[in-house]
């Protein structure tokens, strides 16, 4: 799974709040839910806006921390966000991106990735190309099990599948 995009970069402790406001829970419209994406951080007016398909969003430490809500990840993949690369997830984002087939990485130094960077990513490899900047990156791989899990789509689809 090969995606290629323009970098969008956020900062450490993004919360579920900040990504998917908790005062537009109550809608069921994918569509809808995805005009809210990223809404509450300091750049929700720039980034809805302006993103583009297959874009990707890199961003600091502890992306996701907060509810639980799967929104977040609805919201995100809905606005056409190819790929969330970040130093580290909240635990139940990550859950919550691979059920809802959001590709994720984990990259340690994210700080060598810049805003509007062109990047190639190899989900399944971990590989980063910089296109901007030619430089490789090499991000922590997902479980083999993650990894078809994203690829069916989403836990539903993997599960309808398998049976």
């Amino acid at each position: 799974m090969i995606i290629k995009g323009r970098v969008w970069k956020f900062g450490d402790d993004i919360d579920t709040d900040q990504i998917y406001p908790g005062k537009y829970l109550p809608l069921t419209d994918k569509q809808e839910m995805a005009r809210h994406a990223m809404e509450g951080t300091n750049r929700g007016d720039e980034f809805i806006s302006s993103v583009k398909n297959g874009d990707i969003i890199v961003a600091g430490s502890n992306f996701g921390c907060g509810s639980s809500r799967e929104h977040a990840p609805v919201a995100i993949k809905g606005i056409g966000v190819s790929v969330v690369i970040a130093e580290s997830f909240a635990r139940i984002f990550h859950r919550n991106c691979v059920n809802t087939g959001l590709p994720i990485l984990v990259l340690p130094e994210t700080e060598r990735v810049r805003d509007g960077d062109i990047i190639e990513v190899d989900v399944v490899k971990g590989t980063i190309k910089n296109e901007t900047t030619t430089e490789e990156l090499q991000a922590v791989t997902l479980s083999k099990l993650e990894l078809q899990i994203m690829r069916a789509g989403g836990l539903l689809a993997y599960l309808k599948s398998a049976h």
